[in-house]
């Protein structure tokens, strides 16, 4: 069962993260401030989306990863820890402080340097995030062939 959950709640927390990084990007760059308001509180409603998948992904990989030494599964774990702290230390309360900001009209330098620092935590978590979904499929790729060998 961990086997099916955990990369489903990997890749549901990646194309969140995702979603909130573009279409962010895509407000600031090309929108109104109407739009700009509306990605926030999106941003901010998408947490309850976000947080459980997380929770789930980093539970269901510790357990599935708990004996394993090898390379990928090591690297892994050493993501998780720094994918967790960048969103519960950066990423949420920069979702709460943007979407206050943004509701109340008040687009200021404050605004658009935590905007940036939210940008730059997201894509880290991306890329990272990322990184360990490449090492999920080549360590049940390599587990796929040594079972097609054996047989």
């Amino acid at each position: 069962m961990l086997k099916a959950i955990h990369p489903i709640a990997g890749v549901i927390g990646f194309l969140t993260i995702l979603t909130f990084w573009t279409t962010t990007v895509y407000s600031e760059l090309f929108g109104t401030t109407q739009m700009i308001v509306a990605v926030k509180a999106m941003v901010l409603s998408g947490l309850f989306l976000l947080i459980p998948s997380m929770a789930v992904v980093g539970a269901s990989g510790m357990a599935l990863g708990r004996r394993r030494k090898d390379a990928p599964a090591l690297a892994k774990k050493r993501r998780m820890p720094i994918i967790a702290a960048n969103g519960l230390l950066v990423l949420v309360p920069a979702a709460f402080y943007l979407s206050n900001k943004a509701s109340a009209g008040a687009f200021d330098t404050g605004f658009y340097v935590v905007q940036a620092i939210e940008l730059i935590a997201g894509a880290t978590n991306l890329l990272l995030m990322g990184l360990s979904i490449r090492d999920g499929r080549a360590m049940t790729a390599r587990k796929r062939m040594a079972a097609k060998k054996s047989k």
